[in-house]
């Protein structure tokens, strides 16, 4: 991509998309075509027919999509399927229609089975189910990367798909029903400081092992991908740090500054024993991440605290 290119980042209100456009103007790209979701309805076709015959960007960035936690994605498999899917079809088709020179559409890591060989190589996607509680999320994210590698096999276009690790950062979702684990802990546990409680009780053995990568992270290597990737396979970012979820919940019970211990409730599951991302393929392209899990937990504390006025 050069400087002067007009890029369209959708979502760029959103967690990870609202760090790719910090990242595109830090590096220089500030020829940015953005919409909020007001100004421009994924979901309608012939709305994103209408903005792409209007603006011809020359590159986009798939960054929109409605996400949630596990209560919202169990409640609402519908809503998370359409919605998900509408946006992949109506944005990266409308790409090849109106000949958009690259796009990245970014997936999930939710996309691989919920038994899945450790870590997860790009090839497993598709070698069995994914996780029940957000199959619905999961399988219209799945779908989006697919109409990339068709679009790129079948037209030759240069589409591509990237695989996030669990994401986190700076402008995080703390609503209690949305949350994702990170958000959820730094509430549990400010929540306990608050009310001088001597104990935070976190669910399982804390023994699982799991993978985070920081939003800004992200950012870089989507605009690496942009300017250095152009195969038909999805490929994987991740830091390659793993943490169990017992060392993540003291690193933030440290940040947070709570006092109390941690009781780990055993009767409660664990989930999968680890999910890590294999980002063999990435690394040796010549990106690795800069954001230690420490570092990036303290950011985002601190943002927390701030907007809580």
């Amino acid at each position: 991509m050069n400087k002067q290119d007009r890029i369209y980042v959708s979502g760029h209100t959103g967690l990870v998309g609202s760090g790719i456009v910090k990242e595109l103007k830090k590096q220089g790209y500030t020829n940015l075509v953005l919409r909020t979701h007001n100004e421009l309805d994924l979901t309608d076709q012939r709305a994103v027919e209408v903005f792409f015959d209007k603006e011809k960007p020359d590159y986009v960035i798939v960054g929109a999509g409605l996400v949630g936690g596990i209560k919202a994605n169990s409640e609402a498999p519908a809503d998370f399927y359409y919605v998900n899917m509408q946006i992949a079809n109506n944005v990266i088709w409308s790409s090849y229609k109106h000949k958009v020179k690259k796009l990245l559409y970014l997936g999930s890591a939710c996309m691989y089975p919920k038994e899945c060989e450790q870590p997860m190589k790009e090839r497993m996607i598709l070698s069995g189910y994914p996780e029940a509680t957000n199959e619905g999320y999961a399988l219209a994210k799945i779908a989006g990367t697919r109409l990339c590698s068709y679009l790129h096999r079948q037209y030759g276009v240069d589409y591509i798909s990237a695989i996030p690790a669990n994401a986190y950062g700076v402008g995080d979702c703390f609503d209690p029903d949305k949350s994702h684990v990170i958000p959820a802990l730094i509430m549990k546990y400010q929540k306990a400081k608050e009310q001088c409680d001597d104990k935070v009780i976190l669910w399982g053995t804390g023994s699982a092992k799991r993978e985070f990568i920081n939003t800004r992270d992200i950012a870089s290597a989507s605009i690496f991908l942009m300017n250095n990737y152009s195969a038909e396979e999805t490929i994987n970012v991740g830091t390659d740090e793993e943490v169990t979820i017992k060392e993540l919940s003291e690193m933030i019970r440290d940040i947070v500054g709570f006092n109390g211990r941690i009781e780990c409730d055993i009767s409660k599951p664990d989930g999968m024993p680890r999910r890590i991302l294999d980002s063999t393929k990435i690394h040796a392209l010549g990106w690795s991440s800069s954001v230690a899990l420490r570092d990036g937990l303290e950011e985002l504390y601190e943002d927390y605290i701030s907007k809580r006025g």
